[in-house]
């Protein structure tokens, strides 16, 4: 019995503990929640609403029917009607589209061929689920308002871009940069201060005359040199056993990789002024690494993500970096094309620096 009062006092301390700890509760009632919830919305095999472009050059009466026919299919979102196939070819350079329609002269003469397609579908091919959804929907039939017309075997014929051997580690390679850097940079700032804080050397360097400012700068710019090294090595290696290509400028891709490590930096220094242990920290990492994962576009095609949850991935720094690595890297884009990418996370990581130095002058108060 004298045991087992004992037992029950350390259980009774574990449990009071626990309540006082808001983060740590927190974490016992947001994990479970927040996976259900990012699982739910992210994983969506039924792709639908892709960002697309189309080009008539039929324009008949015939081609007009089948453009309305692909609408109501909700598989594509077309936004936008050009002229040329090149221009479609620009609009998916510039991440603008994933996929482009194209509808030949002779449509209608096409369509009484059933030994060839009667338009074809233009994809990026970096992404082995959006060409997945577009050999589907080459082999839906489409109705037409003449019984003297008859359908080939496949509706369009599909041209895939920048992967056209459709090998997996084309995609995951440029998308994984993001996330080992997310992973690391934001570990390593996360435990910053509270480290300081617990070895005791917060307080010797409050009594130095560098200021919050530089103290919190000072602590990012070593780690940003951290990151550009292992961007480097990520790379290398992609190349070297995986063969991925990198397209556009290298010194594109490092640009946009020293202010995305930027962000992620800061965002870990807010972590850090906010948590009071680095267990806390490293909990409250791991929390904000899992939706980076999902509803970044990493895993599963961003616009077939319902719209709440894209709204939740356009705030992460890790969506805009992967359209980033992406574009540079599989399709030759620049930064001027992605420049609203590179600015989203220009703009993140300024406001993540702001809040963490007042979130710590704060705290010293």
């Amino acid at each position: 019995m004298n045991s087992l009062r004992k037992l029950f006092a350390v259980i009774k301390k574990e449990f009071r503990q626990l309540s006082r700890d808001r983060i740590t509760f927190f974490m016992i009632v947001g994990v479970p929640i927040g996976q259900i919830l990012l699982f739910g919305y992210a994983i969506n095999t039924d792709v639908r609403n892709l960002k697309s472009a189309i080009v008539d050059q039929a324009a008949t009466h015939l081609s007009r029917q089948f453009e309305a026919e692909l609408r109501q299919t909700q598989v594509l979102d077309i936004r936008y009607t050009v002229n040329t196939p090149q221009q479609i070819e620009e609009l998916m350079r510039m991440g603008e589209i994933s996929v482009g329609v194209f509808i030949p002269p002779d449509f209608d003469r096409r369509n009484l061929d059933s030994r060839r397609p009667a338009a074809q579908l233009l994809v990026d091919g970096g992404d082995p689920t959006i060409l997945g959804v577009a050999n589907q929907l080459a082999l839906m039939p489409f109705g037409l308002d003449s019984d003297r017309v008859q359908r080939p075997q496949r509706t369009f014929e599909v041209r895939p871009f920048y992967n056209p051997e459709r090998r997996t580690a084309v995609n995951i390679i440029p998308g994984l940069i993001g996330v080992i850097l997310t992973m690391t940079m934001m570990l390593f700032t996360a435990v910053a201060i509270v480290r300081e804080r617990e070895r005791g050397n917060l307080e010797l360097l409050i009594n130095t005359p560098v200021s919050t400012a530089e103290l919190m700068i000072g602590k990012v710019v070593p780690y940003i040199l951290i990151g550009l090294l292992q961007l480097a090595l990520i790379v290398a290696v992609g190349q070297l056993l995986f063969k991925v290509p990198v397209r556009g400028s290298m010194t594109d891709l490092y640009l946009a990789a020293s202010v995305f490590i930027a962000a992620n930096l800061a965002l870990g220094l807010f972590v850090s002024t906010v948590s009071r242990t680095q267990f806390q920290a490293m909990q409250v990492t791991v929390f904000l690494l899992l939706p980076s994962i999902l509803l970044s576009g990493f895993m599963f095609p961003f616009d077939g993500m319902p719209r709440f949850a894209q709204y939740l991935g356009e705030v992460l720094p890790n969506t805009h970096f992967i359209r980033l690595t992406r574009g540079i890297m599989l399709r030759d884009a620049t930064l001027g094309d992605l420049r609203q990418e590179l600015l989203v996370l220009a703009v993140f990581a300024a406001v993540a620096l702001i809040a963490a130095i007042l979130r710590f002058s704060r705290r010293l108060d």
